[in-house]
C-alpha cells in the first residue's frame, strides 16, 4: 500500500480532490482501515502542505485546493471512522468568525487544517454573536475557542467575547486562540489571548502546544 498512500498524498498536495476520492475508494474496498488512509496519506500530506506554505515554496491559491483536497477525502472516512468508534483525536476546537464579520474563507482553511492535524472542530460559523460563542463552550467543552476577525472594525468584537468568558466564569476552562488579517501579535497578547496564528499553519502549531 505505500505506493498507493503515496499516490493520495500527491493528489491532497495536487488538490485533486476527484482523483484523491477514487485512490481512497480503492484503498477502502481492499479493506485498508480508514485510520490507516488518515494517519498515513492525508495528514502527512496537509503536513508537507503546511510546511511548504511556511516557507514560501507554494501560496495560498494551492493551499486551498490542497485544503478543499483534504476535505473531501476526510468526508468520505468520516462516517467509517464514526462507525468504528471514531478517530482519536487530539483535542477539541470551536472556532468562528466574530460577531459583524462574514468572512468565512481564512476561518475554513484553519478548520480543515485543524482536522487534517487530528483536532476535532465544530465549526460556529460565520458572524457569530457572543452568546453563541458562550453557549458552544459551555455545550461542548472544548479545549481550545478560536475567533477570527477580517476587518479591523470587527476584530475589537474579539476582546469582548474573552470578557465575557471571564463574566460567565469560563475563562479558565477554555483556550482561546485569535487570528485574521488586521490581528497582530502584540495585540493578541494585550487582550489576554492564550495564543495567536498569523496564517493556518500557525494556528495548528499553536493549538498542539496547548493541548500538548
Amino acid at each position: 500500500m505505500g505506493d498507493d498512500f503515496k499516490q493520495m498524498k500527491e493528489q491532497v498536495q495536487a488538490g485533486e480532490a476527484e482523483k484523491l476520492k477514487e485512490l481512497i475508494k480503492k484503498a477502502l474496498a481492499s479493506k485498508v482501515a480508514p485510520m490507516e488512509i488518515i494517519e498515513k496519506a492525508l495528514r502527512p500530506a496537509m503536513e508537507e502542505v503546511g510546511q511548504k506554505f511556511e516557507t514560501l515554496e507554494i501560496f495560498l491559491p494551492e493551499m486551498i485546493m490542497a485544503a478543499d483536497a483534504m476535505a473531501a477525502g476526510v468526508e468520505i472516512l468520516r462516517p467509517l471512522l464514526a462507525a468504528a468508534g471514531g478517530e482519536k483525536k487530539v483535542g477539541r476546537v470551536v472556532l468562528g468568525t466574530v460577531s459583524g464579520d462574514v468572512h468565512r474563507i481564512g476561518k475554513d482553511i484553519v478548520r480543515i487544517m485543524l482536522e487534517g492535524a487530528g483536532f476535532d472542530v465544530t465549526d460556529a460559523g460565520h458572524d457569530v454573536p457572543d452568546d453563541t460563542f458562550l453557549a458552544k463552550v459551555k455545550e461542548l467543552k472544548p479545549d481550545i475557542l478560536g475567533l477570527s476577525a477580517l476587518m479591523t472594525t470587527t476584530m475589537q468584537n474579539i476582546p469582548r467575547v474573552i470578557e465575557a468568558l471571564k463574566a460567565e466564569g469560563l475563562r479558565g476552562k477554555v483556550k482561546v486562540i485569535v487570528g485574521g488579517a488586521p490581528v497582530l501579535s502584540d495585540w493578541a497578547k494585550q487582550i489576554g489571548s492564550d495564543g495567536y496564528g498569523e496564517n493556518a499553519v500557525q494556528a495548528v502549531s499553536v493549538s498542539k502546544k496547548l493541548v500538548g
